[in-house]
C-alpha cells in the first residue's frame, strides 16, 4: 500500500459512454433533510441527472444499491448543476439545472416508505426559463446585496450575461470586446462578476454597472452604443494573464478577507478584490480542476489541485503539502460531509468515474513476528542466488523483446500483381494527352500460423504512382486463417516514375505467456508493378537523340519472345524492333542487331530509357534462365554517358536555386508588407487624420506581388518534384550502366546506389547535390583512393548545404567512374583498396583524370608529401636514366595502341618493330610534356593514371640534380 495514494472510501461508474465536465458536479444537502450531511448531484451531457448519498459497504460485500437516491433522464444535455435558494416564496434549497436552451429549477424531496424499501425521492419542477441564446455556464449569489435569496446569472456563447431574479427575467448585457466565453464567478463581498475574456485577461464588472448599462436587445458594438439609452459598459478592473483560464473560484468561508483564485493552463493566481496579485504559483504539469477550502493556519488557504497525471495535490498557498495518486483524471473536485467522515474528497472524471476518497493511511494493527537470530550459511546463499539469477535470465530471454528467428512462421505476407490491366480503370486521371491511363490490381495475401491481434497494413508506392487505398485495418486473425486485400495501382502524374516497385508493411501484435496484450511485430513484402501501367506498344523510331547499346554473350533472340505483352502485328515479323510509348508522351525504341549480340535502346529523353533498360535486362536474365543457360551475362561496352546525365543534374540544381530565390523574394515582400501595415495602422489610430500618401496603393501592389511570387514558387516546387523523379531515373540508369560496364556484384551495386541515391525526396534543408557530393567524396577518400597513403583517416564534419555550383560534384562523379574503370573496388571495409590495372572493354574510352579532379587534400598532408618527396628521389645518374627509359616505353606503347586502331595491321606490325627506337624519343617528349603540364592552369590539366604525379616529380628532382653535375663537368 502506497502512502501517496488516495484511499478509496466509495466509488461508482456512471452510465456507459457518457461525458462529464467541471460544471456537472455539485455537493449540498439538496433534499433539505436538516441533518447537515451532503448529497452528491451529478449531471451528464447525455441528459442524465443522478443524486447519491454515499456510504461504504462492509469489506468483502458488494456496494449497496441504496447509495443512489435518484436517477432521471432530462432529455437535454446538462451543462451545469447548482444548489441554492432559487425560489422566492421559500428559503429551502433547490436544484438549478442549466441546459443549452433552458434553465430549470427543481425541488428534491423524499417520502418515507411504509415497508422496508426505504425513502422514495422525487424531482419536482418548480419553474423554468426558456433561453433565447445558447448557454455556456452560470453563477449564482445574492446579487445587489439581497438577503435570503439567490439570483442566477447565465453567460451565453455569444457573450451575453442574462440575469434572472428567481422566477422572473431581469435584464441582459453584452460583454464588450467579446469573442469566446470563459469561466464566470460571483464575488458577494464586492458584488462583482469575474470572468476571463478571450484576450486572456481577468475582467471584473460590478452588478450596479451592469444594471444601469445599455439594454442588450440586439448586439451592438460598444463604441456605437447611444449615450441616451444607457451608460456604456466598462470593466471595473482588468488584469492580463497571458493564458487561458480553466476555472475561477471565490471562497466564501472567510467573509473578512476576499481572495479570487484563477486557475490557468500553467499558473495558479490568487488576486485581491481590487485586481492586484496576492501570489501566483507556476505549475509544472497540466491542471484539470481545483478547489480552494479553509485552512487551519490563519491567513492561508488550502487548495485541492487535480492534474492530467492522475494526481491530487494539496497546496497551502504556494507550498505543496501533500500529493495523492488517483485512478482517473478528475475534471471536477468538491468536499463533502457524510455521516462517518468529514471533509471527504469527491472527484469526477470525464468518463463518469465518481470517487469519494481521503488522503493518508489506515492504522495497521499487524506486528511483524520476531525473527530468530541464526548463522548465515554462505554456500546456501550463493546456491540460491545462482538459482534466482538463472530464473531471471530465462524470464528475460523469453520476454520477446528481441525478434525471434521463427518470426516468419507467425505471419506471412505475399503480393500477387495481375498480369493484365483492369477492364475499368481506377485511375484518378482518366486521360493524359489523349491516352487512357490504365490501372492494375494488386492482391495482398496475409496468412497467419498463430493468433495475431490488431493487424494494420500500409501500402506505399513512389510518386507519381498512386493506389486506391493506402491503409487497411484488419480484424484479428486466429491460427491458420487467411485474409486477402485487393487494391488498384495507377499513374497519377504527368511524368514517368523512377521506380515501379511498392512496399507493404503489416504491423500486428503477437500475444505471449508473459505479455498477453501482445508484442509488437512488423511483416513486410515488396511488389513490382508491370511496365504496361506507364506505357503501351507503338511503332519504333529510326533515329533518336539518346542511344545506349547493351551486349550479351549469347546469340540474339527475338524481342517478341522477351516482350510478349508488347508484341503487336507489324511488318517486322522477326522481332528485331520494338517501341514503348509512355503515357507522358515520350517514345523509347529497342532494336536488336541481326548479326551481332547487341541491342540498342534509343529515345528523345535520356531518363526515360531507364525503365525500358531495366526491364530488358531483367527479362533477358529470366528468358535464358528458363532455357537453362547458367553463364548468361549482360554487359555495356560504350563510354558512360555522363554529359547527358549532367544535363539532368543541371536542370534539377537550377530549379533548387530558383526555389531559394523565390523564398528570399517572398521574405523581402513580406517584411515590406508588414512595414506598410504598421504605418497604415499608425495613421488610422492617430486622432488627427493625416493623408495616407498612397500607402494603400503600395500595400495593394505589395500584396499582388506576394500572391504572384507564391504562385510562382508553388509552380516551381511542382516542377522540382518532377525534376527530382527524372533525376532519380537518370541516376538509376547510370548505376545500371556502370554495373554492367565493370561487372559489379550485387553488394557493390548496392553501395553505388546508396552513394548516388541517398534520398527518396530532397528538401530545402537537405538536397541531392550536397548529399551525393559528400558520399562520393567519402568513397574517393577511402575504398577508391589511389593508394593506402592517400586515404583520409577522418571524415568531414561540416554541415551540408546547397552548393554555389555543381562543378565540383561533376568532377567527383567523373573521377568515381574513372577509378572504377581502373580497377577500383567498392567496399565498406576500412582497409585500403588500391586500384589494379585491368583491360578496358572494347570500344570504351577511359575517362581522363586531371589533378583538379582530385579531392582537396588537407594542407598538412600536402606539406608532409612535399617534405617526403626529395628524400625518396635522391638517386644516382644511372637509376634516373633507367626510370626515364621505362616511363618512355610505357608512353610509347600507349601511343602505338591508339594508332593501331586507325591504321592497318601491317603498319601496326612495323610500329611494334621500331618501338625500341621510338622509346628514347618518347622519353624526351614525356619530360617536355611534364614541364608544360606543370605550368598549365589547374582546370586545363589532362588526367593521368594513378601514381603518375609521383613519377613526374621524381623526374623533375633528377633533372635538378643533373645541373650541378653539368656545372662541375
Amino acid at each position: 500500500m502506497s502512502l501517496f495514494k488516495a484511499r478509496d472510501w466509495w466509488a461508482t461508474t456512471l452510465g456507459n459512454g457518457e461525458e462529464f465536465d467541471q460544471g456537472c458536479l455539485c455537493v449540498a444537502d439538496v433534499d433539505n433533510s436538516g441533518s447537515g450531511y451532503d448529497k452528491i448531484v451529478v449531471g451528464s451531457y447525455m441528459g442524465m441527472l443522478r443524486i447519491f448519498s454515499p456510504h461504504p459497504s462492509k469489506p468483502g460485500e458488494p456496494a449497496e444499491a441504496d447509495s443512489q437516491l435518484l436517477e432521471v433522464h432530462l432529455k437535454e444535455p446538462v451543462i451545469q448543476v447548482e444548489v441554492g435558494k432559487f425560489v422566492s416564496c421559500s428559503e429551502l434549497l433547490h436544484l438549478a439545472v442549466l441546459h443549452p436552451r433552458r434553465l430549470s429549477v427543481y425541488a428534491v424531496s423524499g417520502t418515507s416508505g411504509n415497508i422496508e424499501h426505504g425513502v422514495q425521492y422525487q424531482l419536482r419542477l418548480v419553474y423554468e426559463h426558456n433561453l433565447q441564446r445558447a448557454a455556456c455556464n452560470m453563477t449564482y449569489g445574492p446579487f445587489g446585496g439581497v438577503t435570503g435569496h439567490h439570483f442566477i446569472c447565465i453567460q451565453s456563447m455569444d457573450g451575453m450575461l442574462m440575469f434572472f431574479e428567481q422566477e422572473s427575467y431581469a435584464f441582459g448585457r453584452f460583454l464588450p470586446g467579446f469573442l469566446l466565453p470563459g469561466p464566470l464567478c460571483y464575488c458577494a463581498r464586492t458584488d462583482t462578476f469575474i470572468t476571463v475574456s478571450s484576450a486572456r485577461q481577468v475582467e471584473c464588472y460590478r452588478y450596479e454597472t451592469l444594471a444601469v448599462a445599455t439594454d442588450a436587445d440586439t448586439r451592438q458594438d460598444s463604441d456605437q452604443q447611444s449615450k441616451i439609452s444607457g451608460k456604456r459598459l466598462q470593466a471595473d478592473w482588468t488584469l492580463v494573464l497571458g493564458e487561458q483560464a480553466i476555472d475561477i473560484c471565490v471562497p466564501t468561508f472567510s467573509p473578512s478577507a476576499c481572495s479570487i483564485f484563477v486557475l490557468g493552463e500553467r499558473n495558479l493566481y490568487c488576486l485581491k478584490d481590487n485586481g492586484q496579485i496576492r501570489f501566483m504559483k507556476k505549475l509544472e504539469y497540466n491542471p484539470s480542476c481545483f478547489l480552494p477550502y479553509a485552512s487551519i493556519a490563519e491567513g492561508t488557504t488550502n487548495i485541492l489541485m487535480g492534474n492530467h497525471n492522475n494526481m491530487l495535490l494539496v497546496y497551502q498557498d504556494v507550498m505543496l503539502k501533500w500529493a495523492a495518486q488517483l485512478s482517473n483524471v478528475p475534471v471536477a473536485v468538491r468536499l463533502a460531509n457524510v455521516q462517518e467522515l468529514k471533509g471527504l474528497v469527491v472527484t469526477l472524471s470525464s468518463e463518469g468515474h465518481l470517487q469519494c476518497s481521503y488522503m493518508g493511511t489506515d492504522p495497521s494493527f499487524f506486528t511483524a513476528p520476531r525473527v530468530d537470530a541464526r548463522e548465515v550459511n554462505y554456500d546456501e546463499v550463493d546456491t540460491e542466488m545462482r538459482t534466482l539469477q538463472k530464473i531471471i535470465r530465462e524470464a528475460t530471454r523469453t520476454q520477446d523483446i528481441l525478434p525471434r528467428s521463427d518470426i516468419e512462421d507467425e505471419l506471412s505476407v505475399t503480393a500477387v500483381v495481375s498480369t493484365d490491366v483492369d477492364n475499368v480503370s481506377q485511375a484518378i486521371i482518366s486521360e493524359i494527352d489523349g491516352m487512357a491511363v490504365p490501372s492494375v490490381t494488386v492482391k495482398i495475401k496475409v496468412k497467419s500460423r498463430s493468433a495475431v491481434q490488431n493487424p494494420k497494413m500500409t501500402v506505399c508506392v513512389q510518386p507519381p504512382l498512386a493506389v486506391t487505398q493506402e491503409q487497411f485495418v484488419l480484424d484479428s486473425l486466429c491460427a491458420g486463417s487467411q485474409v486477402v486485400v485487393a487494391f488498384s495501382a495507377f499513374l497519377n502524374g504527368r511524368y514517368p516514375p523512377a521506380d515501379l516497385g511498392g512496399d507493404v508493411a503489416l504491423s500486428y501484435s503477437c500475444p505471449t505467456d508473459l505479455n498477453p496484450t501482445g508484442v509488437p511485430r512488423v511483416a513486410q513484402c515488396r511488389f513490382t508493378l508491370p511496365l504496361r501501367i506507364v506505357c503501351c506498344p507503338s511503332p519504333p523510331l529510326k533515329n533518336s537523340k539518346y542511344k545506349i547499346t547493351l551486349d550479351t554473350n549469347k546469340p540474339p533472340v527475338s524481342l517478341h519472345e522477351v516482350f510478349p505483352d508488347f508484341a503487336q502485328k507489324t511488318e517486322d515479323k522477326e522481332g528485331n524492333a520494338l517501341a514503348f510509348q509512355f503515357i507522358t508522351g515520350t517514345r523509347v525504341s529497342v532494336m536488336a542487331s541481326k548479326t551481332s549480340q547487341r541491342y540498342r535502346i534509343q529515345s528523345e529523353s535520356f531518363e526515360d530509357i531507364w525503365l525500358v533498360a531495366k526491364e530488358l535486362v531483367q527479362r533477358f536474365e529470366l528468358h535464358f534462365a528458363k532455357m537453362g543457360v547458367k553463364d548468361f551475362r549482360n554487359s555495356f561496352a560504350g563510354p558512360i554517358p555522363l554529359s547527358e546525365y549532367f544535363e539532368t543534374v543541371d536542370h534539377h540544381f537550377e530549379l533548387r536555386v530558383n526555389a531559394e530565390k523565390y523564398q528570399d523574394l517572398l521574405s523581402e515582400r513580406a517584411v515590406q508588407f508588414r512595414a506598410i501595415q504598421r504605418r497604415l495602422l499608425t495613421r488610422f489610430k492617430d486622432k488627427t487624420p493625416a493623408p495616407l500618401q498612397n500607402l494603400d496603393t503600395l500595400m495593394e501592389g505589395t500584396y499582388r506581388q506576394i500572391i504572384a511570387l507564391a504562385d510562382a514558387a508553388e509552380e516551381n516546387r511542382a516542377i522540382l518534384h518532377q525534376a527530382f523523379a527524372r533525376l532519380r531515373s537518370a541516376t538509376h540508369l547510370i548505376i545500371l550502366l556502370v554495373s554492367l560496364w565493370q561487372g559489379l556484384s550485387s553488394d557493390q551495386t548496392a553501395i553505388l546506389e546508396a552513394t548516388l541515391l541517398p534520398l527518396l525526396q530532397d528538401t530545402p534543408q537537405l538536397g541531392w547535390e550536397e548529399s551525393v557530393d559528400a558520399a562520393v567524396s567519402h568513397l574517393l577518400r577511402t575504398c577508391l583512393s589511389r593508394s593506402s597513403k592517400d586515404q583520409a583517416t577522418s571524415l568531414s564534419t561540416s554541415q551540408l548545404s546547397i552548393p554555389k555550383d555543381i562543378t565540383r560534384l561533376k568532377k567527383h562523379i567523373t573521377l568515381l567512374c574513372d577509378r572504377l574503370g581502373k580497377g577500383g573496388r567498392l567496399s565498406l571495409s576500412s582497409e585500403a583498396n588500391t586500384p589494379t590495372p585491368v583491360m578496358m572493354p572494347g570500344g570504351c574510352e577511359p575517362i581522363e583524370e586531371s589533378a583538379e579532379n582530385e579531392l582537396d587534400e588537407p594542407p598538412l598532408e600536402k606539406e608532409l608529401m612535399k617534405k617526403k618527396q626529395p628524400s625518396k628521389k635522391v638517386k644516382n645518374k644511372s637509376e634516373s636514366s633507367k626510370e626515364a627509359s621505362k616511363e618512355g616505353k610505357k608512353e610509347s606503347t600507349k601511343e602505338i595502341k591508339k594508332e593501331a586502331v586507325k591504321e592497318s595491321k601491317k603498319e601496326s606490325k612495323d610500329a611494334t618493330k621500331d618501338s625500341s627506337a621510338d622509346s628514347k624519343e618518347s622519353s624526351k617528349e614525356s619530360k617536355k610534356e611534364s614541364k608544360k603540364e606543370s605550368a598549365k592552369e589547374p582546370g586545363k590539366d589532362s588526367l593521368k593514371d594513378p601514381g603518375k604525379v609521383k613519377r613526374k616529380t621524381s623526374v623533375k628532382v633528377k633533372e635538378k640534380k643533373k645541373e650541378p653535375e653539368a656545372g662541375e663537368g
